[in-house]
């Protein structure tokens, strides 16, 4: 049986929330219904978005290596 939580499960799911936003802030009327609101619950999408087009380098070197290891090493 599987480890339901672990921790390269968050981080999966992490960066595919962070890129998911950051693509989705480009396209404009997901952009004004899902990114409008900056505080709350729906304010965490926004903060994923900033941080994907902020730290884009970043992030994208963060999925290669997440998509190497789950592929060849897990």
């Amino acid at each position: 049986m599987t480890n339901v939580y672990s921790l390269d499960g968050i981080l999966v799911f992490g960066l595919l929330l962070v890129c998911t936003c950051a693509y989705l802030k480009k396209v404009p009327r997901i952009n004004g219904w899902l990114l409008s609101e900056k505080k709350g619950v729906w304010g965490v999408f926004y903060k994923a978005a900033v941080i994907g087009t902020r730290l884009h380098i970043a992030v994208a070197i963060s999925c290669l290596a997440m998509a190497f290891y789950v592929l060849f090493l897990k």
